[in-house]
């Protein structure tokens, strides 16, 4: 139960697929309590407290204006900070525009709340529709990818808490396989760990990596795995469609995260060092992981001999990199050659 006493308050709602306008802003007014008294009957009675949340006096249906409202009627003097986490599952165009129309109306009449919007998009465009309307309200902030520094610290954090250690080769490997994603970094890490402390050691070592490798494909999300199904399978002896999706996933991009095809040369000779590949031998294949055919892996844009590519998924990268190094495609001193920096930036959008 929270109320609404402090300074600054920040009622949190998780989006999903199925949520509308109202769902999404009664997650939010579920969370204010308020307390309301009441007389008991009779000449000696007491008075008597009763806790409520506003969602319960809101009708079926919300409407921007009735959320501005209720808004209002919060005591002065607090800063409420609705926050709004996951926004890019939203599926229904009207929940996105409603709330376009709730920021302008909240701008408008003065009301002392700031909307907080999060999601994965590569600019607000993807998040609202109807912004330009509301731009003069919007502060977009873009969230980097962490830093290798950074994602070493979740791991010595997290091995210290429970007496472990670790390898610096091992410990270079999960970094360099989380590529700057903190979800990633917690899955190998985790299961890493608990490889080690199955053997009863309490250092982390490279079969508890390969170990934790293992386990961690298999959990991952099944649309992931299904997609790169799809894209990799093929009936011809001695295709090189994992070999070109790996190659991918090492290709320096750009801000948004674009690689052209001549990015994806130099990592593709590495991977497969007995062959000379050029363009012609592997644009065929970024065509075709583009269309439907073969899971729709990259996004593409441009015009002849001017497209770039880009995963659809973010998740998608970690997971071919970790299914190159359990299939044996490239080892782990290719992976070393091959991370270095270039990693790309998953944006989320800050309201």
């Amino acid at each position: 139960m929270h109320d609404v006493n402090n300074d600054i308050y920040f009622p949190r709602a998780n989006c999903d697929a199925r949520d509308t306008f109202t769902s999404m802003w009664k997650k939010i007014f579920q969370d204010i309590t308020f307390e309301k008294r009441k007389q008991e009957p009779g000449f000696e009675s007491q008075t008597i407290s009763i806790v409520k949340n506003i969602a319960d006096d809101l009708p079926d249906t919300l409407t921007p204006d009735l959320v501005r409202r209720t808004l209002s009627s919060i005591p002065r003097g607090v800063i409420f900070v609705p926050v709004f986490d996951e926004f890019d599952r939203i599926k229904s165009p009207d929940a996105s525009n409603l709330m376009a129309d709730t920021i302008k109306a909240l701008s408008d009449f003065g009301v002392d709340a700031t909307i907080l919007i999060i999601g994965v998009a590569d600019s607000i465009d993807e998040l609202i529709e109807e912004h330009h309307s509301i731009e003069r309200t919007l502060i977009q902030i873009p969230m980097q990818r962490m830093s290798n520094a950074e994602v070493t610290t979740i791991i010595e954090n997290g091995l210290n808490a429970l007496s472990l250690e670790i390898d610096d080769m091992e410990k270079k490997t999960i970094v360099d396989l989380s590529q700057g994603l903190p979800y990633i970094t917690h899955l190998l890490s985790l299961h890493s760990a608990k490889s080690a402390i199955k053997r009863e050691s309490k250092i982390i070592q490279r079969e508890d990596i390969k170990e934790g490798i293992r386990i961690s494909l298999s959990d991952w999300q099944q649309s992931i795995k299904s997609a790169y199904y799809q894209a990799t399978r093929s009936p011809q002896p001695g295709n090189i469609f994992r070999e070109v999706i790996l190659a991918c996933a090492f290709a320096e991009t750009d801000d948004l995260g674009y690689f052209s095809a001549a990015s994806v040369r130099a990592p593709l000779n590495t991977i497969v060092p007995d062959r000379s590949y050029d363009i012609p031998n592997y644009a065929r294949h970024l065509k075709l992981l583009s269309g439907p055919d073969r899971g729709g892996l990259f996004d593409r844009v441009g015009e002849k001999r001017r497209l770039r590519y880009r995963f659809i998924s973010p998740l998608m990268r970690p997971y071919i990199v970790m299914r190159g190094i359990d299939d044996q495609i490239i080892s782990r001193d290719q992976l070393s050659e091959l991370a270095g920096d270039q990693l790309t930036p998953s944006v989320s959008v800050g309201l």
